[in-house]
């Protein structure tokens, strides 16, 4: 095997991208800075303990492990930052009032999670921990709504649905979970003969409520709808008029619910949401409440937050026209060296052109170039012949 073949799902991300990934991600991260959002950078690595703790099944699965040398306890490599960010909410800063964070930074899967997907995504996230009121459910969808539309992408519809109609449903019935994990696989599907053989030893009320999830998809009307399917089971009407009023809240456009979407990790405890664009199966945002996160690290507060692979993001969002540069000779002289100093300390982008290079091509748009006249560098605009 040659020696630069990477793992599958693992690839070297070149100059372009690059450079158009990481204008995403200062995007995000200034967009995240602007709502007050302060900067975290947890380890790639972590004992597993930590890093897995009250995580679930399905966070587990896609963890890299291994065994720390020097301790000999078992590692891993996170495959989700949320865990690592509430541990440092409970127990490095430890405030007593609301406090607002953001990261980004690589997160590692065992699995691709689709055909084709990297294992290596790079996440950004933000969260608010210490305010269980909607503002914060609100603050964070509006949160997520502007760093997508800050990535050049407008058109998107926001579903939302909440995991304590499915709880309320289940409420009193025992299930194992092994079989609670099938449940929801297939309530994401919309498969209603693998619910309805699924629930078939559950009370009449909790297999048809159960069974008409599937259908309780669309546009705030749908809610009306869930009020009469589900209104008589305990809980669900005080569940449904805080979805109409989250609505009415953020007052966004192409706003739809999704009763039965549960897909995603076992931690989130309440409204929940998932940004798509037209045509798309998979989400680009997914985000909402998990009042529980903390509580494995001895501090149980609400939270909410969302996340996002900015390289999936950089996918679907067309490059940046590049930013022009400035075309210089390389000479051995102070003056012209001092002419490029105070140029790029202004901000620009200065490419010296190696002796017996001139005529290569570089991927800078440099549609200026430093000259010498009358003893004076200049800057001076390159004829499109001279380009």
């Amino acid at each position: 095997m040659s020696a630069w073949i990477l793992p599958d799902h693992i690839a070297d991300v070149l100059p372009s991208e690059a450079r158009h990934i990481e204008e995403l991600r200062r995007g995000f991260l200034d967009t995240a800075r602007s709502y007050g959002y302060e900067l975290v950078i947890p380890p790639l690595l972590e004992h597993l303990d930590s890093l897995l703790t009250g995580s679930g099944e399905a966070l587990d699965l896609q963890t890299f492990k291994l065994v720390d040398q020097l301790s000999g306890r078992s590692m891993g490599l996170r495959a989700d930052t949320t865990q690592q960010v509430a541990r440092i909410d409970a127990h490095l800063l430890n405030r007593q009032g609301v406090t607002r964070l953001c990261y980004c930074g690589p997160v590692l899967h065992a699995k691709p999670e689709k055909p084709h997907a990297t294992r290596e995504p790079l996440q950004f996230g933000s969260e608010i921990y210490g305010h269980s009121g909607l503002e914060a459910d609100v603050e964070i969808l509006t949160l997520a709504r502007q760093c997508l539309e800050a990535a050049g992408v407008t058109d998107f519809t926001t579903d939302v649905a909440d995991v304590r109609i499915v709880r309320r449903l289940l409420d009193g019935v025992e299930v194992a979970p092994a079989l609670l994990r099938d449940l929801h696989g297939a309530l994401a599907r919309k498969d209603g003969a693998e619910i309805g053989r699924l629930t078939r030893a559950f009370p009449e009320s909790q297999r048809e409520g159960l069974r008409a999830l599937p259908h309780l998809y669309g546009d705030i009307e749908v809610l009306k709808d869930a009020e009469q399917a589900l209104g008589l089971v305990p809980g669900i009407s005080g569940l449904l008029g805080e979805l109409k009023r989250f609505a009415s809240m953020l007052n966004a456009p192409r706003l739809s619910f999704d009763l039965a979407d549960l897909r995603g990790y076992s931690y989130y405890s309440g409204i929940r949401f998932a940004m798509f664009v037209p045509g798309g199966s998979d989400a680009l945002v997914r985000g909402g409440r998990y009042d529980e996160v903390g509580s494995v690290f001895g501090r149980n507060r609400p939270a909410v937050g969302f996340s996002l692979d900015v390289k999936q993001i950089a996918c679907v969002t067309p490059d940046r026209d590049l930013r022009a540069a400035i075309r210089a000779p390389w000479l051995e002289s102070a003056a012209a060296n001092d002419a490029i100093a105070a140029l790029r300390r202004r901000g620009e982008t200065v490419v010296c052109v190696l002796p017996g290079c001139e005529s290569k091509v570089d991927e800078f748009n440099c549609d200026r170039e430093l000259v010498e006249v009358s003893g004076q560098w200049i800057v001076r605009a390159i004829k499109p012949t001279e380009i």
